[in-house]
């Protein structure tokens, strides 16, 4: 399988960038010099609407057009619910992770290990949303902090996230996302994730966040994937110290 990245720089006004697998565009994007980037911005938004007909919300978070905000992107720390109702939703959801690890009782790879931590997340919230509407738990005018996973498009504003990941150049965090230590699956030598494992292990990740070593990760030392991962956690802080001083759409 051959995969190509191909990058149109010719024109002064936009670079294009295309992702070629096996002859077919898999990927592709562009940038215009005057029009500012908005995918992977983190901002403090405001609902300006909820709408149960698409279990959705509409925010504002400073764009040209209200961002699209679907319910399975939001984060149950969100939801107005008493402390008692959450508790026991997150109570049923370990109980649901722990009969089901005792069923299992096997072996798995790495790979297999952050599929599952990943279909536990997403298990997680499908629990809170069986349990909920998004009109029952989110109200208008309630302010959260959305990452912007698409870009606006045409009449249509932006796709957010309240599930945010900071990327830098060896590591990925994932600040409220507990997914736990991963290895980029693209690394495939047994030796290198065997190592990348082990120092991933020995990063003290706090509680309910995530940590992937990327790709760019799989020939670097300790020390220089420790720098990254701490680099991105005072990043982490300084977004949540800016947050508390900012008044939404910020």
């Amino acid at each position: 399988m051959s995969k190509l990245m191909l990058i149109d720089a010719t024109h002064q006004e936009e670079t294009r960038v295309a992702v070629v697998s096996n002859g077919q565009i898999e990927d592709f994007d562009f940038e215009a010099r005057n029009k500012r980037q908005l995918r992977g911005n983190i901002y403090l938004a405001k609902v300006t609407r909820v709408e149960p007909s698409l279990q959705a919300a509409f925010v504002d978070y400073g764009g040209n057009r209200h961002g699209f905000l679907a319910f399975s992107e939001i984060h149950p720390d969100y939801y107005q619910i008493p402390k008692e109702d959450r508790e026991a939703l997150l109570a049923e959801a370990d109980e649901e992770d722990n009969s089901e690890s005792s069923a299992d009782g096997e072996e798995v790879d790495e790979e297999e290990a952050e599929e599952e931590a990943e279909r536990k997340q997403n298990r997680r919230n499908a629990l809170f949303q069986r349990k909920y509407k998004i009109q029952e738990v989110i109200r208008r005018r309630q302010v959260m902090l959305v990452q912007v996973v698409k870009e606006e498009r045409g009449n249509k504003g932006a796709a957010l996230t309240t599930y945010l990941s900071l990327a830098g150049r060896y590591c990925v965090l994932m600040p409220n996302t507990a997914r736990g230590g991963g290895i980029s699956r693209k690394i495939t030598n047994a030796a290198d994730r065997k190592k990348l494992k082990e120092i991933a292990g020995e990063i003290e990740v706090p509680e309910g966040a995530g940590l992937i070593i990327r790709t760019a990760g799989s020939q670097r030392t300790k020390t220089e994937i420790r720098r990254d991962y701490e680099y991105l956690m005072r990043l982490w802080e300084q977004v949540r110290d800016l947050t508390l001083k900012s008044i939404a759409p910020a």
